[in-house]
This record gives structure tokens, C-alpha cells and sequence, in this order.
């Protein structure tokens, strides 16, 4: 149920709409995997997540894991549960790296207190502002996925979900039943005309929750790595002294990666990552 860049309409519950064919075609378009990548990135950055260590992130409404890919690329470690069966079987085909688990967030996020260090949502939210069944209640389904997601995420972390409200009466929903919950924060203003930011965090002890900018430093010298809301389009930031995607140090260490988690990966050859000639 992933971000493709455009406003999705809503043509029914998701898992109907994202069958086998919207699945590939989906994944395979480059525009869409491009937008994604963007997304997922920018998202990954507002969680502020430590330098030092790999967490632990999860990925709402994952799809066919293509922002699971750059949370892998930056080496973190992440579960996604969506609700569309053909995207993760697509998920499954591009043998990603994150575990997948098919579920309704409707239903609530089904993992033990504290086990995640942050959660993204990358255009899948908006989808519990609909019933699609006379028994459902989008703030009552709102209410139990922000609740359980609180207690999903280990104390301080943050959750950022990019989404596509239809109107501001959405988007004054979900922020209510995510403060209705106990988070704290907002919306990031990115792209004021098209897609929302919304960050929020978990609250922790002793800790001064405070929106500043990005790099900024506190008093005592520390960096902060905080949003600030601001009406100011910001670009996206390529990531500095990372391999270039699809080179050959990308493909080691991505294999490198699979090793650690014990997957079986072909043996390194002095022709891995090496191009094939076209054919005539």
C-alpha cells in the first residue's frame, strides 16, 4: 500500500484494489520506484535514529518492500505488514531483506511493547479514513492503530507516516486519534499542495520534546536531530559517503548483509556487479 507519488482514489479497501496485475505494475513502473525512494528517505531522516547502532524500524502498509529497500540500504533492519496479499507475494519474489507479515492496521499492530526504535508509513495511512463496511469506524480503527503502534515503539522513538488526505478534515482526524493515543508532534510541510508529512513521538522521561531545525545544536553542544514545521519546500538531501546504488561495493555489502542474517548468497566473483554486454 506504499506511495506512488500521485493521490491514490479510493476504489475500495486496498487489498482489492492492489490485486496481482496493480501489484507488478506498480513495482515496475520507474517513476514510482524513484518517488518512493525519495519518500522513504525523507521519512527515514525525520526519525533522528542513532548513528552508531542498527535499529529495529517498522513499515506500515510496506507493499512490495521498496521502502523496506532503503531502510536495508542504510542498514537497519525492519518488519512490514500490509494488507494486500499480491503486493507482498511481489515483496516475496524480490527476496527483500525485511521479515513480512500480512495484516490490517486497522485491526491494530500486533508486536510486543517497546520492540520497534521507530515505525514509517509511506501512503497508506489514509486508507482508515474510509469504511469500506458498515461495521467499520474510521476513528475507532484510527484509534486502536495509533494506540497499538504506541505501544510498539520503544520509549522517545518516532513514527513518520507520508500520506494523501482527500481533504483537511482527514488529516484533523488522524492527528487527533494520534494525540488521542499519547503521541506528541504534527505535520512536516514538505509539499504544501500534494503530500503530508506527519511526525510523531513517543513520550519519554525527562525528555524536552521540542521542534527545531534539523542539525541544529542544544546547549551543551549535542546535535539535535528534531523536524521543524515549517510552510518552506524543502529538498530532499542525497545521502553522503554511501555506495552508489547498483555498483559493485552497493551489491557487496548488500550481500554482506544477507550473510549476517543467515540467507544463502552466492559466492563473490571478480564478476559480480560487472555489466553484461547487449546482444545482438
Amino acid at each position: 500500500m506504499a506511495g506512488s507519488g500521485r493521490r491514490p482514489e479510493h476504489r475500495g479497501p486496498p487489498e482489492l484494489f492492489y490485486d496481482e496485475a496493480e501489484a507488478r505494475k506498480y513495482t515496475q513502473n520507474s517513476r514510482v520506484v524513484e518517488i518512493q525512494a525519495q519518500m522513504s528517505e525523507r521519512a527515514v531522516e525525520l526519525l533522528g535514529l542513532p548513528q552508531d547502532r542498527p535499529c529495529l524500524l517498522l513499515d506500515v502498509g510496506c507493499g512490495s518492500g521498496l521502502s523496506g529497500d532503503y531502510i536495508s540500504e542504510e542498514g537497519h533492519y525492519w518488519i512490514g505488514m500490509d494488507i494486500s496479499p499480491a503486493m507482498l507475494d511481489v515483496a516475496v519474489e524480490r527476496e527483500v531483506e525485511g521479515d513480512l507479515l500480512l495484516a490490517d492496521m486497522g485491526d491494530g499492530i500486533p508486536f510486543r511493547p517497546g520492540m520497534f526504535d521507530g515505525c514509517i508509513s509511506i501512503s497508506a495511512v489514509q486508507w482508515l479514513c474510509n469504511a469500506d463496511k458498515k461495521s467499520q469506524s474510521p476513528p475507532k480503527r484510527l484509534y486502536r492503530f495509533f494506540s497499538t503502534l504506541y505501544t510498539a515503539l520503544a520509549r522517545g522513538s518516532r513514527a513518520v507516516l507520508q500520506l494523501y488526505p482527500e481533504n483537511s478534515e482527514q488529516l484533523e482526524l488522524i492527528t487527533a486519534q494520534a494525540m488521542r493515543a499519547g503521541f506528541t508532534g504534527g505535520m512536516v510541510v514538505d509539499y504544501p499542495n500534494s503530500t503530508k508529512l506527519c511526525l510523531f513521538q513517543t513520550r519519554a522521561e525527562l525528555a524536552k520534546f521540542a521542534f527545531q531545525g534539523l542539525g541544529t545544536e542544544c546547549a551543551d553542544g549535542e546535535e539535535m536531530h528534531q523536524a521543524k514545521f515549517t510552510n518552506e519546500r524543502t529538498r530532499f538531501r542525497n545521502a553522503k559517503g554511501k555506495s552508489v546504488k547498483k555498483s559493485r561495493d552497493w551489491i557487496l555489502e548488500k550481500k554482506e548483509r544477507r550473510r549476517r542474517q543467515g540467507k544463502e548468497v552466492r559466492a563473490d566473483t571478480k564478476y559480480t556487479g560487472r555489466k553484461r554486454r547487449p546482444r545482438f
